[in-house]
């Protein structure tokens, strides 16, 4: 990844990566999570003045990433810089929804969103108030 790429990221292409990665922790990207990313840009109002055309660059860039040996944290490098710190729970919670989006956890969800909370400094508290509120938001 170049210098340039890393200056065109955004705090709202961070939150887009964050949840990718989520997604293809298990290296299975299941149509559930795919509808929760598209509905959280979609809905939510960080995303409102986002281009929705930059998923797909986006999604190729943390693929990309992940292909390499230290790609992960790569990835926790550029959100730590690019993402402002009052943007770091709604980053988490992001990602718990996506996690939740199918209905079940994997071990490989479990560990990147322990590791998510770990990166972004993310209160343990306040990781397990966001954890709940996605479980409740899924339960079937």
């Amino acid at each position: 990844m170049t210098e340039e790429t890393i200056q065109l990221l955004t705090p709202q292409d961070c939150l887009v990566a964050v949840m990718v990665a989520v997604s293809a922790s298990d290296e299975d990207i299941r149509t559930a999570e795919l509808v929760k990313i598209q509905n959280a840009i979609n809905m939510l109002p960080i995303f409102a003045e986002y281009d929705a055309d930059r998923i797909a660059a986006v999604s190729r860039t943390v693929f990309d990433l992940f292909e390499q040996e230290d790609g992960l944290d790569a990835l926790f490098g550029l959100v730590r810089e690019i993402l402002p710190e009052r943007l770091n729970e709604t980053c988490y919670a992001l990602a718990c929804d996506v996690a939740a989006a199918d209905g079940k956890l994997n071990e490989g969800e479990l560990r990147l969103l322990e590791e998510i909370r770990y990166e972004i400094n993310v209160d343990r508290l306040h990781a397990a108030a966001i954890e709940r509120g996605a479980r409740a938001r899924h339960m079937v």
